[in-house]
């Protein structure tokens, strides 16, 4: 199973850090956040990732290469311009299924997370299982709840944050073609039909979305604390 880092934002809240760097190449605790993403997948069994960037990407090649340092072995899907989430995983689907495994893991390139990827197993009557987590001080509200089967719902008695970590099959891009697609409508709409399950992870989490979230981290990490 392949594994995909999602890298192409413009990184726009995290200005002026981001003028020059791309966002997942953000420095904490001494290395890029996407640096923390690779360890953690080779730890976790993963070997053939992908990467798609548009934002000053030729950084992130530059800076990755083939991947060999970090024992895995990486593939890039260049945009010319941002696809948005859905639109970016739809242009590497190829790349993502051309050893025949309809399932992958894809991560947001900008959070920090303490959950080990291979605990994502394909899910039985499912098209996707998202990681969820306890709601952060800038999402209160949550966005989805889990119910008694592991069902992921849209509303529920405990609302909970998602990861940008996931387990995706790819019928859930069927007839869809490459462009800007965001993926929240899709996993709605895959959500009303029952057909997402959902992992409530207690561990550690951060979105990076601004200069002082990476503070935050780059100072948890140099303390040992997270």
């Amino acid at each position: 199973m392949k594994a995909m880092i999602l890298a192409a934002g413009k990184g726009e809240r995290m200005r002026p850090l981001t003028l020059t760097t791309p966002k997942p190449m953000l420095r904490a605790g001494g290395k890029p956040l996407i640096v923390h993403h690779l360890e953690n997948l080779q730890r976790a069994g993963f070997r053939e990732l992908v990467i798609n960037h548009a934002w000053l990407g030729t950084q992130i090649e530059e800076a990755l290469g083939d991947g060999n340092e970090f024992g895995v072995r990486i593939t890039y899907s260049a945009e010319g311009e941002p696809l948005e989430t859905a639109g970016g995983i739809v242009k590497a689907l190829p790349l993502l299924t051309e050893s025949g495994d309809d399932w992958f893991a894809v991560i947001n390139g900008d959070i920090w997370c303490d959950f080990d990827p291979g605990n994502l197993t394909p899910p039985a009557g499912a098209d996707a299982l998202l990681v969820l987590t306890d709601n952060p001080e800038h999402n209160p509200q949550g966005d989805f709840s889990l119910d008694e089967q592991g069902r992921v719902v849209k509303d529920g008695a405990e609302k909970l944050t998602f990861t940008g970590i996931s387990l995706l099959h790819r019928r859930l891009f069927d007839g869809l073609e490459a462009g800007p697609l965001k993926l929240a409508p899709i996993l709605h709409e895959a959500i009303a039909r029952g057909r997402v399950r959902g992992i409530h992870h207690t561990g550690q989490w951060m979105d990076i979305g601004t200069p002082d979230r990476l503070k935050e981290l780059d100072t948890l990490l140099a303390r040992g604390k997270a």
